[in-house]
């Protein structure tokens, strides 16, 4: 399908509308009805590629604060899905003294044109910025292919970001291996092929890399079920996000993101 660069779009709508205002057909509503379909039929193409959001069975969202955030100390923000939500735990109480640490898990996935909003959403609800964020979204999603998981990231990483005070850091944590495919959901191909995309981009825009799929794919013996693992696997998993996340208060260098 050709598709209109967005300036071109944007001068064909500003001639249809000068054309409905100023041209020679104002005052005649043939021609507004012309003017009116040039219009509709320019906007078209960039309605079409408006994307939209495809739902799994069960959509949640899993929000946790501290009850009693000492202000003295800076904020970590977790922001995944459920495998973070499972190591969550282990990271606030390896923080403890260190950092208040919030959690935002949600199944909205890197595609989903909600999950900037929802995340705009829970920054307002909790009016805090963060140090650190550390972040991943990759076990949902399958719906979306490779394109546009690709062509949503940047949005999202920007949206992160937005996150993060001034002199704050981000670390990117790669997706971790499943046990098993699934027939319509998680394979261990396309892990590897979204965390090969999200790497490239966060690479290129200085962020620092939370290896998970690495640490667990020496742990295979720990999963709980298919994608989840078993409460020692997690432990693993918080103890390696909660080093990182300490070395990033430490240095929490500005990451550039365009």
């Amino acid at each position: 399908m050709c598709r209109l660069k967005p300036e071109t779009f944007s001068s064909k709508l500003q001639n249809s509308l000068f054309l409905l205002v100023t041209g020679p057909f104002r005052g005649n509503i043939l021609g507004k009805l012309i003017v009116l379909l040039l219009f509709v039929t320019a906007a078209f193409p960039l309605l079409a590629q408006i994307p939209e959001s495809i739902s799994e069975e069960i959509e949640w969202t899993w929000d946790v604060r501290p009850p009693h955030p000492n202000p003295q100390l800076p904020n970590v923000l977790l922001l995944g899905d459920s495998i973070s939500r499972n190591y969550f735990p282990q990271v606030t109480k390896d923080l403890i003294g260190v950092a208040n640490v919030y959690l935002m898990a949600s199944s909205t996935s890197v595609g989903d044109p909600r999950l900037p909003h929802q995340i705009m959403e829970f920054a307002a609800m909790e009016k805090v910025q963060f140090r650190v964020v550390h972040f991943n979204n990759g076990m949902h999603g399958w719906g979306y292919n490779e394109a546009q998981y690709k062509a949503a990231f940047p949005q999202f990483l920007r949206t992160v970001r937005s996150l993060v005070e001034k002199d704050g850091g981000l670390i990117w944590v790669s997706t971790t291996p499943v046990r098993e495919d699934a027939i319509d959901g998680a394979t261990n191909a396309r892990v590897k092929k979204w965390n090969a995309i999200a790497l490239e981009l966060v690479s290129a825009a200085g962020v620092q890399l939370d290896d998970q799929h690495a640490l667990m794919e020496q742990h295979r013996d720990l999963y709980e079920d298919s994608v989840h693992f078993s409460p020692g696997g997690a432990t693993l998993q918080g103890n390696q996000a909660a080093s990182l996340i300490r070395s990033a208060l430490r240095t929490a260098p500005l990451q550039k993101v365009e």
